[in-house]
C-alpha cells in the first residue's frame, strides 16, 4: 500500500513509519521542510505542507490509498500559557482542516483516513468505566478534540472512511510522559502523582502502531476507536509496576498542590481520571500483546 503520515517524527509517528516500511509498505510524509520534499535516504517520499496557513501539496497525495494524521504540538511540552492553548488547538484543527480537505478534492482519494484524537475527548470521568458511547467533556482538551474530530468532515462527506482512533496514554522509554519519568525511577525517586487513585488508560507503542495498522485495514470500522489497553490502571498501580520493573523504591509522592504550582492548569490532566476501555476496538477482534500494566511497562523498557 501507498501511504501517507502526518507527524511522522514523533513518538507514534515514526514507530508506525518504521512499522509499515518493514513491511514493504510506501510511506508519504508529509512534511515542513524543503529539504524533506522528495526522496529520502530512508525509502520515504516527502510532501510539502503547512497546516498553519492551509497549504499542502495535494499533488503528492494522489493515488495513496490510506492517510495517518497524528500531527499536533505536545499537549505535555510546555506549560499550558494561553498562547500555548491556541497552538494545541489550531496545529490539530487547522492540520485537519487541511489535510481532509485536500483529500476531498483528490481525484484519486485514499480508501481511509485515521485521524488522531484522544481519551481526552470524554474530559475527566473519575472511577466510571467509558466506552466510545460516552459524551464530550466539558474541559479544555474535551473541547480541542470536539473541534478535531469535526474538521475531518469534509473526508467525510467526500465519501472517504474516516477514522478517528482515541489514543490514551502510550508509554515508550524514548518518549513521552515514561521518557520524562523514567530518570526519576531509575533512581528511586519516582512515586505516585497526586492521591494516585486517578485511572490511566495506558497502552504499549507496539500496541499502538498495531491498532493503527488494524484500523486502515478494517473497512468495517469509522468514526471514534479508543486506543487504549483493555484494562485502565490507576496511576499507583502504574508507579508499582515501574518500581517491580526497575528493582526500585516507589515510596514517594508529589501532592496535588505541588503538581498544580509546576504544571499549572495542565496538572488536571496529570491527576485527572480516564477510565477508558477500547470496546469497538477489541469487538473488531484487536487483540494486544501487551495487555496490563506489567507487560506495558515491560515492552517500554525493553525498547
Amino acid at each position: 500500500m501507498r501511504i501517507a503520515v502526518t507527524g511522522s517524527t514523533g513518538l507514534i509517528g515514526s514507530a508506525l513509519v518504521r512499522s509499515l516500511l518493514a513491511d514493504g509498505h510506501e510511506v508519504v510524509r508529509l512534511v515542513r521542510h524543503r529539504s524533506r520534499v522528495g526522496w529520502q535516504p530512508d525509502g520515504t517520499v516527502g510532501v510539502g505542507w503547512n497546516p498553519h496557513l492551509l497549504q499542502i501539496d495535494a499533488a503528492g497525495l494522489e493515488g495513496v490509498d490510506a492517510v495517518v494524521h497524528l500531527a499536533g504540538a505536545g499537549v505535555g511540552d510546555r506549560r499550558w500559557t494561553r498562547a500555548y492553548k491556541e497552538e494545541i488547538r489550531n496545529s490539530r484543527v487547522l492540520g485537519t482542516e487541511t489535510v481532509a480537505g485536500a483529500l476531498a478534492k483528490l481525484k484519486r482519494p485514499p480508501k481511509v483516513l485515521v485521524s488522531a484524537s484522544a481519551v481526552g475527548f470524554y474530559g475527566q470521568t473519575g472511577d466510571r468505566v467509558i466506552d466510545e458511547g460516552a459524551p464530550a467533556g466539558d474541559d479544555f482538551l474535551a473541547g480541542v478534540c470536539v473541534q478535531w474530530e469535526a474538521a475531518a468532515r469534509p473526508a467525510e462527506d467526500a465519501g472517504i472512511r474516516v477514522v478517528h482512533p482515541r489514543t490514551g496514554l502510550v508509554l515508550a522509554a524514548g518518549g513521552g510522559a515514561l521518557g520524562r519519568m523514567l530518570p526519576l525511577f531509575r533512581l528511586g525517586l519516582g512515586g505516585r502523582l497526586g492521591s494516585g487513585g486517578q485511572y490511566w488508560s495506558i497502552l504499549s507503542l507496539a500496541d499502538e502502531v498495531a491498532a493503527l495498522r488494524f484500523l486502515i485495514d478494517r473497512p468495517t470500522l469509522s468514526g471514534p476507536v479508543n486506543l487504549t489497553g483493555p484494562v485502565p490502571v490507576t496511576n499507583a498501580e502504574l508507579t508499582e509496576a515501574l518500581g517491580r520493573a526497575l528493582g526500585r523504591p516507589t515510596v514517594l509522592a508529589v501532592p496535588g498542590f505541588a503538581l498544580q504550582a509546576v504544571l499549572g492548569e495542565m496538572s488536571v490532566e496529570v491527576v485527572g481520571s480516564h477510565r477508558v476501555v477500547p470496546e469497538r476496538l477489541l469487538a473488531a477482534g484487536f487483540r494486544f500483546r501487551h495487555p496490563d500494566a506489567d507487560a506495558v511497562v515491560r515492552a517500554a523498557l525493553q525498547g
